[in-house]
């Protein structure tokens, strides 16, 4: 019975999904960045390699401490930063999921079932919002209805899929923010980790220091009890002695906010977490710098940069398709009936088909004015991009300059503290003796400290460098770690 209406909706479903192939705006491509073959300061560096530590996802690993990989563990479950990222990035693929629902119909049912009555004995009309019809007697009636609707505005300039691709490209940002952020807390974890380690070894130089203080404030006390050395000489070497003691506790009250700042990057109270003091033991691990165009897949700054270029592109074909005429098809039917075992009877149906389509006429240049305004965001997106490009790069020199610069210098500071020790020696030795006076051993013994103690800044120096320098390259990330459909 009602097969040539639905053949008719049938008809202007398939003409308006034919003119849904309709697609304005621009197409996207990726802008272009002021990239390099090379990075001018890798002049003889080590090249990338697949087995290289800092293709791994978990590129601490390459610095050979347990601890350190424990912490490191517990930054994607439980650093809050991370946790937010991720709940940001959940959010950004639930609008994709609302915005592609735009594109199918929506369809609405509707019942309700109206008893009237009066006091009198003359009947009563009952009209049913679907158009069904019930006379009652003067005792009362009762009206049944089924409504069934629907509605459909067919994206016929391609707004709706524009609409979709800015969300996916936002969610695949927000993607992006989610692995930056996960990088950044688990940088800022191992450089907090190499700078605690770095407090225990400065602490032990400190503890075996001391103990040499004290021997020599021991024989300096014996030599003024004898009259063979003034005051002086012990007046220096105490205030030594209690100078390194207050150093000392400089550096553990340093340790212990080094200790609570990582609890917090973990996840955890600062009460909850005791890293108990640990021997140097951090290797320096070889960087591989590769070449500069892998920053454009290894950086996840970079790639949400440039999806958020993609999401704006996305914007000037939604604000361009306000042009053009919209159109919205509704279909509604209705099953109405006095009685409930006739409500579903073909005399009992009542339906309606319709279409509108609206276009603005005139709205005083508002459409041009969005078109410009999605056109000048869409060009400060890949400013943004084109600078987050430069700053990678720039980073990535700094840190091979950097440690090149360091290698050379750890290897002077190291030959500079192994002959203050062997001075600090042979001075107290000469001391002992009575050949030199005392302040030739203070000389001594606080150049051996200061030369040991630039020689462990040095390393820990290095080290970080090297976590920056990972970090630059984008630790193990790539942007095949992107989500495709999120």
């Amino acid at each position: 019975m009602f097969s040539h209406h639905r053949t008719n909706l049938g008809l202007a479903v398939l003409l308006c999904g034919s003119l849904s192939a309709c697609l304005v705006g621009p197409d996207y491509h990726r802008p272009s960045a002021a990239i390099t073959p090379t990075f001018k300061e890798a002049d003889g560096w080590v090249q990338a390699r697949p087995a290289d530590a800092a293709e791994r996802p978990d590129w601490w690993i390459a610095f050979g401490d347990p601890t350190l990989d424990a912490l490191e563990a517990r930054v994607a479950v439980s650093n809050q930063t991370v946790a937010a990222a991720e709940a940001a990035y959940r959010q950004a693929a639930a609008v994709v999921r609302v915005d592609r629902a735009a594109l199918f119909p929506t369809v609405s049912a509707s019942g309700s079932v109206t008893y009237s009555g009066s006091g009198g004995g003359s009947g009563v009309l009952v009209s049913g919002s679907g158009g069904g019809v019930t006379t009652s007697s003067g005792g009362g009636g009762t009206s049944y209805r089924i409504g069934l609707g629907g509605s459909w505005a067919p994206d016929l300039w391609g707004s709706i899929r524009r609409t979709i691709e800015g969300a996916r490209a936002t969610a695949q940002a927000s993607a992006g923010a989610l692995a930056n952020a996960r990088l950044a807390a688990q940088t800022e974890l191992a450089l907090d980790y190499v700078q605690l380690r770095q407090q225990d070894e400065e602490l032990r130089i400190l503890d075996e220091t001391t103990a040499a203080y004290a021997k020599t404030l021991q024989i300096t006390q014996n030599k003024y009890n004898v009259g063979v050395v003034g005051k002086s000489d012990l007046l220096s070497a105490r205030s030594q002695l209690t100078s390194a003691q207050a150093q000392a506790t400089d550096l553990v009250q340093t340790r212990a906010k080094l200790e609570h700042a990582i609890a917090i990057l973990a996840g955890e109270a600062p009460s909850q977490l005791t890293l108990a003091a640990a021997p140097w033991r951090l290797t320096l691990p070889t960087v591989p710098a590769g070449v500069p165009s892998t920053l454009l897949e290894r950086r996840p700054d970079i790639a949400q940069a440039e999806r958020n270029v993609a999401a704006a592109n996305a914007q000037i074909g939604v604000q361009i398709a306000a042009y053009y005429p919209s159109l919205t098809l509704t279909r509604s039917g209705d099953f109405a009936a006095s009685e409930l075992g006739k409500l579903f009877n073909a005399s009992s149906f009542f339906y309606s088909l319709g279409g509108s389509a609206a276009e603005t006429l005139l709205d005083f240049g508002a459409r041009r004015g969005r078109v410009a305004e999605a056109r000048a965001t869409y060009d400060q997106t890949a400013a943004n991009y084109r600078q987050t490009v430069l700053l990678a790069l720039g980073q990535v020199e700094d840190d091979l300059a950097a440690q090149r610069v360091l290698a050379h210098e750890e290897a002077l500071r190291r030959s500079a503290a192994s002959d203050a020790v062997a001075n600090e020696t042979i001075a107290r030795n000469q001391y002992n003796a009575g050949q030199v006076d005392f302040t030739t051993v203070v000389v001594a013994q606080t150049n051996a400290l200061n030369a040991r103690t630039s020689e462990l800044q040095i390393e820990a120096t290095r080290l970080a460098t090297a976590i920056d320098l990972i970090a630059a390259l984008g630790g193990g990330w790539r942007t095949s770690d992107l989500p495709v459909r999120p």
